[in-house]
């Protein structure tokens, strides 16, 4: 049962991930790099260091007795998976969301299941453990039906393309080697968890429990926000947009409503890490699945909460078709991760 528990968990921060960018279609009059600095201050630094204060016994103790190397890696892949952000975000001006998504959340789906029990030595014995067959088509499963998920996506593109007259700026040649740079590095954020488990270990020592992976989000977290934070700062100098965090915009709802878009989006944003983590230390001997069953459910609810806005609408058939079959192709995947995770937990 700790196993179902620990799936759900992580649907319900696949959920919040897949809802997080809803709040932008109402901010007005501030750039991307104003809306993303405002709410990855609060996602990437405020509330896991927030969070781990309300959740973690004994904090100060922990963070002294925790070793430094564990906090150095977490903190340094957590970097990288923010460059690995930035890539994604630049890759969409090129070959849209659908293609960047497919490919980059793809190439993480998989690496970054692989890359703890790869880097830690343990991958063969678990390639023979109970269960293995099932983990494996399913990881498998769930990359190519977030392939699936791509290609309906960029079908999806080419109609409304088509429909509405409109170019494209569509370059495979600039934006394929930015999607894969974006895959490998996104990659690093389940590694960095993975390479934090020693402070959670401490943390659960002192009685954190469930929790313990909230003390790990200090770092892997702040690394992100680091990365982000130049990036945004380097738009701003280069696009002198620093005043729009104090000055009212020309749409008539003023600040107060961006800076509460933000915050929303912040607070949907860390959601995901929270039951990530939630569900994470309920995955038993099976951890380094977790990634995968995030991604997968990350992707399968994006594009279910897209027909609910009815962003599908006017596809053609044959688009539709290859959704519908990507969907169950991603939902098969969860069910025999479920299961592989279950045979393995007994």
């Amino acid at each position: 049962m700790e196993v179902i528990a620990g799936v759900l968990y992580h649907a319900v921060g696949a959920s919040s991930a897949a809802l997080c960018y809803t709040p932008q279609k109402k901010v007005n009059g501030w750039s991307w790099q104003t809306y993303w600095m405002a709410q990855a201050l609060i996602c990437w630094l405020v509330l896991p260091i927030v969070v781990a204060f309300i959740t973690i016994p004994n904090l100060m103790l922990v963070l002294q007795q925790a070793p430094s190397s564990a906090m150095m890696k977490s903190f340094l892949l957590g970097m990288a998976y923010g460059v690995g952000g930035t890539a994604f975000g630049i890759a969409i001006r090129y070959v849209g969301f659908s293609l960047t998504y497919a490919i980059a959340v793809g190439i993480s789906c998989v690496l970054g299941t692989i890359l703890p029990p790869l880097v830690n030595g343990t991958l063969a014995a678990v390639l023979k453990s109970n269960g293995a067959n099932f983990l494996i088509t399913g990881m498998c499963l769930g990359a190519a039906g977030i392939a699936l998920c791509g290609l309906a996506g960029r079908r999806k593109e080419i109609d409304l393309e088509k429909n509405n007259d409109t170019k494209t700026t569509f370059s495979l040649a600039k934006g394929l080697p930015l999607c894969l740079l974006a895959g490998l590095l996104s990659a690093l954020y389940g590694f960095s968890i993975d390479q934090g488990q020693p402070i959670a270990d401490i943390a659960a020592a002192n009685g954190a429990g469930n929790f313990q992976s909230n003390v790990i989000y200090i770092f892997s977290n702040s690394g992100a926000f680091v990365t982000t934070l130049f990036y945004c700062l380097y738009l701003h100098n280069n696009e002198k947009t620093f005043g729009e965090y104090t000055k009212p915009n020309n749409k008539g709802t003023g600040l107060p409503v961006n800076y509460l878009m933000a915050l929303l989006t912040g607070f949907l944003w860390y959601g995901q890490f929270f039951f990530y983590g939630l569900g994470h230390v309920r995955m038993g001997s099976y951890k380094f699945t977790s990634w995968a069953i995030h991604m997968i459910m990350l992707v399968l609810f994006s594009t279910v909460a897209g027909l609910i806005m009815k962003e599908w609408k006017t596809c053609s058939a044959k688009t539709k078709q290859i959704l519908a079959g990507a969907l169950v192709v991603l939902i098969v995947a969860v069910l025999l991760l479920t299961y592989g995770n279950y045979l393995g937990n007994p």
